[in-house]
């Protein structure tokens, strides 16, 4: 376990020294974050035998319930909602992915967690849905929680190539 934090740490340190300033960073994370969303959404359908959602407030249910506790072992709170029922935030109380992390004072934009942003719209995509994610509060910040605000964009129309009916 400890092998593979450290190499997640040397990766963002890398970044870091590859990238002009901390958007740029956070950007990239976010792309990691989504590479890894598009190739763990078979892992998580296999694992969970979860069905289908019927709408976006389920979707918000198995993300907390299921895929956050499968792969992080949290349980955040979904809350306010938008009155559309299209967007919503999940409230981690607690943050795994930072507990041993300080930002240096030269990297106060930094998003050191904005993988799960990625993780999550790369997931989402892979079964047809297109979200925004974006951080809104996080505890390495000086926040009292992490908030990560999720907005349904639209439902991804899957279109077969001809003959493929």
């Amino acid at each position: 376990m400890s092998r593979q934090s450290n190499r997640t740490t040397d990766s963002k340190k890398m970044l870091c020294k590859d990238y002009e300033n901390d958007e740029e960073v956070n950007k990239q994370l976010d792309k990691m974050g989504y590479n890894i969303g598009v190739r763990l959404i078979e892992d998580f359908l296999a694992r969970s035998s979860v069905g289908r959602c019927q709408d976006f407030r389920e979707t918000a249910d198995v993300i907390a319930k299921v895929a956050f506790k499968t792969y992080l072992g949290i349980t955040p709170s979904v809350t306010n909602w938008s009155p559309a029922g299209d967007e919503f935030s999940l409230i981690l109380e607690s943050n795994p992915l930072v507990d041993f992390v300080e930002l240096p004072d030269n990297h106060s934009n930094l998003v050191y967690s904005n993988l799960l942003c990625g993780v999550l719209r790369g997931a989402l995509e892979m079964v047809q849905m297109a979200v925004d994610v974006r951080f809104v509060q996080d505890t390495l910040r000086g926040d009292n929680v992490t908030e990560i605000r999720m907005k349904f964009i639209k439902r991804i129309e899957e279109n077969l190539p001809a003959g493929d009916e």
